[in-house]
């Protein structure tokens, strides 16, 4: 799924993917993005043929940067939007997505932070690692060490398997 959301991204995005600037601020951005976070940024950079150690950082940086927004602001801009009905059913349906999702941290604490994140697997990542941190009250620097563990482990897996298997396959 991720990789035809980049796909599609790729394509609206074609002009400022000419330099190479362009292709890091692209990378940087779907890094940043809930749901492609690091793994999207990843693929992107791998059909963009950039350079692999380069992207790995500038990704890295991108989905570490949301992990305090997330732990230290999210839950304060979700009471508030909560207000507004619109956004009412909306934050209640991704808090009920990720509550749906907890039974690893519940049983595993901050280790299960750690392999949550660290899966790149479609609905986990830093994003909702994090706000289930958050709302299972889970201390949160603790849960900023887990997460960034995580989002370290899915980078791995995500460049073995994006300038790995995945350019195997589209060789």
């Amino acid at each position: 799924m991720a990789d035809k959301i980049v796909k599609t991204i790729l394509g609206i995005a074609g002009g400022i993917t000419g330099s190479m600037m362009g292709k890091y601020i692209l990378i940087f951005v779907i890094s940043l993005m809930p749901i492609l976070e690091l793994r999207g940024g990843l693929i992107a950079a791998s059909l963009l043929d950039m350079p692999p150690w380069q992207s790995f950082l500038v990704c890295l940086v991108a989905n570490i940067l949301i992990i305090p927004f997330v732990l230290f602001l999210m839950e304060k801009i979700l009471d508030f939007l909560s207000k507004i009905n619109f956004f009412k059913k909306i934050i209640n349906w991704w808090k009920n997505k990720a509550l749906s999702k907890k039974e690893g941290i519940e049983k595993y604490g901050y280790l299960g932070v750690t392999m949550f994140v660290g899966v790149p697997l479609p609905g986990t990542g830093a994003w909702t690692g994090c706000l289930l941190a958050v709302l299972l009250g889970l201390d949160k620097k603790k849960s900023f060490i887990s997460a960034l563990l995580g989002v370290l482990i899915a980078g791995v897996i995500m460049m073995i398997f994006s300038y790995g298997i995945l350019k195997g396959i589209l060789n």
